[in-house]
């Protein structure tokens, strides 16, 4: 799959030999082109497994042992959070936790239960906006900077893991990202249990293609996910599958 730089270059291949060679309709030619562009770059944006702005880590299928990493968004959440903490350490299963600044900032000891616990946290942004995607590089460095010093101030050391809000990325998350020199983490398996009804379905959503070496995106906000993750972790058990954190899983 093309990246936006090779895509940029490919496209503006395309409108010089269509002003060479149909310069006459060209008018007709460049409207169409710049409309596949868009569709493109739009698509690119919201579906991070393409690596279209930014070179993220979903999986790791070279991995041997059954193995995947459970991961959890936009906690810590003072009501689900210790739920989904007792259920991991219930089934010994390790996982990773991208939180939201302003909920570390509410709730730092629950940040402190997850690091005991020996899971990993990660940097989900400070404010998790609606508009994320639309700030400007500054403001995304000011915000994911802000709660890299949260973090940093309670784990003693350096994170190197971030997942933009909402998996969206683009030209200007890619230049925070790298100016700040973190590894990007998306997942191979999405859940959507934050719009979902039925566990069961949820989960069957989940197991049925999965495989070593899964990256599985999870919410810590709600009582339906603590369900979703109770249910996934007996599944894994019954298939001797194993959950540890991302990094450990990269670094296989």
């Amino acid at each position: 799959m093309l990246n936006f730089k090779q895509t940029n270059i490919v496209f503006t291949i395309l409108v010089l030999c269509l002003y060479i060679t149909l310069k006459t309709y060209l008018f007709i030619w460049l409207p169409l082109l710049l409309l596949l562009w868009i569709t493109i770059t739009t698509i690119g944006s919201f579906y991070m497994r393409w690596n279209f702005f930014i070179k993220a880590k979903h999986c790791n299928y070279n991995i041997n042992k059954k193995t995947v990493a459970i991961t959890f968004d936009d906690g810590p959440n003072i009501e689900f959070t210790p739920k989904v903490l007792a259920l991991l350490k219930k089934h010994q299963a390790q996982a990773t936790f991208f939180c939201i600044g302003k909920n570390i900032e509410k709730h730092p000891d629950l940040i402190k239960q997850i690091i005991a616990q020996n899971h990993t946290v990660g940097n989900h942004s400070y404010i998790h906006a609606n508009n994320y995607g639309f700030l400007k590089t500054k403001e995304l460095i000011k915000d994911i900077t802000k709660t890299q010093k949260l973090l940093n101030n309670i784990n003693q050391t350096k994170n190197t893991l971030f997942r933009p809000p909402f998996g969206v990325t683009n030209p200007n998350i890619a230049k925070a990202i790298k100016k700040l020199d973190l590894q990007t983490i998306g997942w191979s398996i999405r859940s959507y249990d934050t719009i979902a009804k039925d566990a069961n379905k949820v989960i069957a959503k989940i197991t049925t293609n999965l495989q070593s070496g899964d990256i599985i995106l999870l919410h810590d906000t709600s009582a339906l996910s603590v369900l979703i993750l109770e249910q996934l972790l007996q599944w894994l058990e019954k298939e001797n599958y194993t959950s540890i954190s991302v990094d450990k899983l990269l670094n296989s």
